[in-house]
């Protein structure tokens, strides 16, 4: 059984692009909502997907004085291509999925329930949108931060119209709550759970 997640740690969270889909003239945009998380010398990029431009992303980063080279981690929440077609951007990553982490060419084989990036993060299993499904959670001084996809926005939408699982979305989301001060969905900003927030 995993560790119980801190209620506080020393995780620092800042959002580089506030994910997004909608539908224009010229087509559907889809831009993820991508995280940047440190805690010491560990430098997690969750869900590098989609973005209307490489450039503003790696600009919202070097803001944070983070130079694409100094990230040291990329979690994808899972598979989709939104979330993850600018991995390459962070060339000396290691990269976290559901069942393994990806350095170089070494595959190494694990199941990211309860796995510690650090001291303050953590990944966590969480099915629904895909079987596959993770979170990254990140313990900060003002608490617990959960990037996830458990929510495609703060509306939810209440029944997500891709889950396999329709039950094991409503667990996940359960889990995330039980932890959660914030939320950070998969495709828009981050929002403090309430009564009003879909289960």
């Amino acid at each position: 059984m995993p560790a119980p997640i801190p209620a506080t740690g020393t995780a620092r969270v800042h959002i580089l692009q506030d994910g997004y889909v909608r539908e224009d003239d010229d087509g559907e945009h889809v831009g993820s909502t991508v995280t940047l998380i440190v805690d010491g010398d560990i430098v997690v990029v969750v869900d590098p997907g989609m973005v209307t431009s490489r450039a503003a992303l790696l600009g919202a980063l070097a803001s944070h004085d983070v130079a694409p080279q100094a990230v040291t981690d990329v979690v994808f929440s899972h598979h989709h291509p939104d979330h993850t077609v600018n991995a390459a951007l962070f060339p000396a990553a290691r990269i976290h999925d559901h069942w393994a982490v990806y350095d170089g060419d070494l595959w190494i084989s694990r199941d990211a329930e309860g796995a510690e990036l650090s001291p303050s993060i953590r990944l966590i299993a969480t099915p629904g949108h895909t079987e596959q499904d993770i979170s990254t959670v990140a313990s900060t001084p003002v608490g617990v931060f959960v990037c996830t996809h458990a929510w495609w926005g703060a509306d939810g939408p209440a029944d997500d119209p891709f889950s396999p699982d329709p039950q094991a979305l409503a667990r996940s989301r359960r889990r995330i709550l039980d932890v959660a001060s914030v939320i950070i969905p998969g495709h828009g900003p981050s929002f403090v759970p309430g009564p009003g927030t879909p289960r």
